[in-house]
């Protein structure tokens, strides 16, 4: 590849984000920059890989949120690495002192990197310049809020690849916007919103007409942070991770180098959850500077490239972890181990280009137009595999027109070939949600019933609803998966290993073949019931958040 076409799929950002007590008890500011990119572009960008920091901050509420949106045309990696900077100055003195010598406000390029212990990340490490910081300054990481999911954000208007400003909302000042002022007075916005905490939420909308914001002149509806699948963590809680959960919708932080690594691709019209939710001040800052002024700020560098160029993660001069080679590996496969010589997960290929059985179970891949997830190996050649997300906007009642359309539509004729025939009984069983019992709360909670192995007429019915090939009397077709099969594919190692993994692609909820009382349907929810299993779903419920997800039973030797 030619050093012009590498510049042209490469995306770096920087952003600045620093507050200012001018007083003990006042308030903060924080400003927000891109740096710009270095590199000259002499052509026209021919892949439109594009990403966009977003820094919403609010000084009187002190909310700070850091996420990272891709609004192109392509998957993104995604990096972002923090460094502080303290100074004190009591009122007798006639210049501020910096808490780490040799670093001053002006040249943030000389600011401590944030470098976490090894196994705490809200630890700063021992031996590390950075650890002068734990006395006086809190970094909450990642988003988790009671009862809610993920937080809904404005998607940018500024789909500019070569513009390098961030999305600076409220009291974030963007360095370039603002002109790299550090007085925390001068206005560097470059984005709608006031900053505080749950300032967009789901219906949402913003008129760029004018433009207002830098950017289209479009009206954008507000859209949801991909949840976090598990809290920021470093590298080497990572590497203690099973296989299977390696990678997914989270922060992954080298202790070496204080870079954090979005643990998965990002795909288009997506955003990360937060890094970074604020930035706490001690009650040790006061006793240093009782009398007098104190400045801290955060610099957030940013790196954004293509998949296919993730070595330049690696190819920056620095010590990295031992594990990230292969971790930025399986990012760009989307999956962490060896299972044979199948196709990536992202890399759409014919049926004949899969060798099943060395799949294991929560396997993502894409045959024919289709992305699937590999549920089990059913033995004889045959496999249960379900479409990883699924389709919107359809219902309950809906499902025999839906699956009956899946398979006719968009199924090509190879993988009909290789669909098992299954019996799916015409009417399907009913189970009261009011029958079942689960654990009151902690990580299991609606998970697996408690008493579903014990006699009752109705759950007896519902237990043995199980999808089986029936060679004699069964028919080619997409199914919805029951009760029984969720419960039966729910555990470790199996196709729905968690929570998380209960839900569908892209953060959708799904309806099961098992009907409820009266109208409503066993359901797999999302949003703050993620992966529950929940019995009294309105069956007639269609919206842009989740429906019907067809499953299949296939053997490559029909």
């Amino acid at each position: 590849m030619t050093p012009e076409k590498k510049n042209q799929r490469r995306l770096r950002n920087l952003a600045l984000l620093s507050l200012l007590l001018l007083a003990v008890g006042g308030t903060f500011a924080f400003q927000a920059f891109n740096q710009r990119a270095i590199n000259d572009r002499l052509n026209e960008v021919e892949i439109n890989v594009g990403g966009r920091v977003h820094d919403y901050y609010n000084r009187d509420t002190e909310n700070k949120d850091v996420f990272v949106e891709n609004y192109g045309e392509r998957p993104i990696m995604a990096r972002i690495r923090l460094s502080e900077f303290l100074e004190t100055r009591q009122r007798d003195e006639a210049n501020f002192t910096p808490l780490v010598a040799g670093t001053s406000r002006d040249d943030v390029e000389n600011w401590t990197t944030w470098i976490p212990s090894a196994n705490d990340i809200t630890d700063r490490e021992n031996t590390n310049a950075s650890n002068a910081f734990d006395q006086y300054a809190n970094l909450i990481f990642g988003w988790e809020r009671s009862g809610q999911d993920a937080p809904w954000y404005m998607p940018t208007f500024n789909h500019d690849n070569l513009d390098q400003r961030t999305a600076a909302a409220g009291h974030a000042r963007d360095w370039i916007e603002g002109n790299g002022a550090t007085d925390a007075v001068t206005d560097g916005a470059t984005h709608p919103g006031d900053g505080t905490d749950a300032y967009w939420s789901a219906g949402g909308s913003f008129d760029n007409s004018g433009p207002v914001w830098p950017g289209e002149e479009v009206t954008n509806q507000t859209a949801q942070n991909l949840p976090q699948d598990r809290a920021p963590m470093t590298m080497n809680q990572w590497s203690n991770l099973p296989n299977e959960d390696k990678i997914g919708n989270f922060w992954v932080v080298d202790p070496n180098t204080g870079w954090a690594y979005w643990a998965n691709r990002l795909d288009r019209e997506q955003a990360t959850s937060y890094l970074l939710d604020a930035a706490e001040m001690t009650a040790a800052i006061e006793d240093k500077v009782f009398n007098g002024f104190y400045y801290y700020g955060i610099h957030v560098e940013s790196g954004l490239v293509s998949p296919d160029q993730h070595e330049e993660f690696l190819n920056d001069g620095e010590q990295h972890h031992a594990e990230l080679e292969d971790f930025l590996q399986g990012i760009q496969n989307g999956v962490m181990y060896d299972d044979g010589q199948n196709p990536l997960p992202n890399e759409d290929s014919a049926p004949a280009a899969f060798d099943f059985s060395t799949m294991r179970p929560v396997r993502i891949f894409t045959m024919a137009g289709e992305q699937y997830r590999y549920l089990e190996n059913m033995g004889s050649g045959n496999h249960m595999i379900i479409r990883n997300e699924a389709i919107r906007n359809t219902s309950f009642v809906e499902q025999a027109t839906v699956l009956e359309d899946f398979y006719n539509q968009s199924l090509t004729q190879a993988v009909k070939d290789m669909v098992a025939p299954v019996s799916i009984a015409d009417e399907v069983p009913n189970l009261r949600s009011m029958l079942m019992s689960w654990p009151e709360e902690g990580p299991y909670t609606r998970w697996l019933p408690t008493n579903w192995d014990e006699p009752h007429p109705e759950v007896d019915v519902a237990r043995a609803d199980v999808t089986t090939v029936n060679q004699a009397e069964g028919v080619p077709q997409a199914f919805s998966l029951s009760l029984a099969d969720v419960i039966r594919l729910s555990g470790e190692g199996r196709g729905f290993p968690h929570h998380a993994g209960r839900v569908g692609g892209h953060n959708t909820w799904w309806s099961l073949r098992t009907a409820g009382h009266g109208e409503s349907a066993w359901t797999i929810r999302w949003g703050a019931f993620r992966g529950n299993l929940h019995g009294t779903f309105p069956g007639t419920t269609s919206d842009d958040y989740g429906g019907v997800r067809p499953a299949l039973i296939i053997n490559s030797s029909n």
